[in-house]
């Protein structure tokens, strides 16, 4: 496909800011997505393209967060294989189950998620008692990684709400090993769309270079600032993806009522 230099400025653009808010709160393929697919990119290939710009963006953020002392690569080692596993289930089952029953479902998990951050109590960087132990974690963890192979908004910002409701984490340390849990579920979807050919190489490497860059910039603010203004942004992000996805009159949610 040809693109015109105002097309991939807008993209490129687009990629930056999504790289910033992920490395935050998650919830950049909000952006994304609906760029893409308004630069007349067919939806699928769209995913696709934005997996491996999504993928790249995400192993930055860790790095930074790694670098920095944030990452518990042993303690998640266990939850890590099991988002990579549950997202390639999930990118697997996608291609035979309709997944309208999840479209219904997630702005009810979303908003509930914007009410946890609204309403819990003030949030620091000291972890406090866990709820679940590792095996209990690694369920959760791995029902997310299905949940993003499978259908995907929100996915990082479910994955922080896990870590920081039921493994006790401080709200900085649950974003930099969200992380590590994201990279892995995102190369299992990105390993099940290479597979099938919808990857767009050179758009999205090149918007996979100003993602890296939002990234490190969402990074460094979360460790310069820790949990200041993230929580009001998981909340924002969390309505706006509820928004966007009740905005289509054909959810399956409107036909409850």
């Amino acid at each position: 496909m040809h693109f015109t230099v105002e097309t991939l400025f807008f993209l490129i653009s687009c990629a930056f800011l999504a790289g910033c808010i992920d490395a935050l709160a998650g919830g950049g393929g909000l952006l994304t997505i609906p760029a893409l697919m308004a630069a007349g990119i067919p939806p699928v290939s769209a995913l696709a393209t934005n997996k491996l710009q999504s993928t790249l963006g995400t192993l930055s953020a860790f790095l930074a967060f790694l670098k920095a002392g944030h990452v518990d690569i042993y303690l998640f080692a266990v939850p890590a294989i099991g988002a990579f596993f549950g997202s390639l289930a999930g990118a697997t089952a996608v291609q035979f189950i309709n997944p309208t029953i999840l479209s219904a479902i997630v702005p009810l998990l979303l908003i509930g998620m914007a009410f946890y951050f609204l309403l819990s109590p003030p949030m620091s960087a000291v972890d406090r008692h866990a709820y679940l132990n590792r095996w209990g974690i690694t369920v959760c963890i791995s029902g997310v990684g299905f949940y993003d192979g499978f259908f995907g908004p929100g996915a990082g910002s479910f994955l922080t709400t896990v870590l920081v409701a039921f493994a006790g984490l401080g709200l900085v340390r649950a974003i930099a090993n969200t992380k590590f849990l994201n990279l892995m579920t995102n190369l299992a979807g990105l390993i099940a769309m290479i597979a099938g050919g919808k990857v767009l190489w050179l758009l999205g490497f090149g918007m996979a270079c100003a993602n890296i860059l939002g990234n490190q910039v969402g990074a460094w603010l979360a460790i310069r600032f820790g949990g200041k203004g993230i929580r009001p942004l998981l909340v924002f992000m969390s309505l706006a993806l509820t928004i966007k996805m009740l905005s289509n009159p054909d959810n399956p949610l409107w036909k409850m009522f």
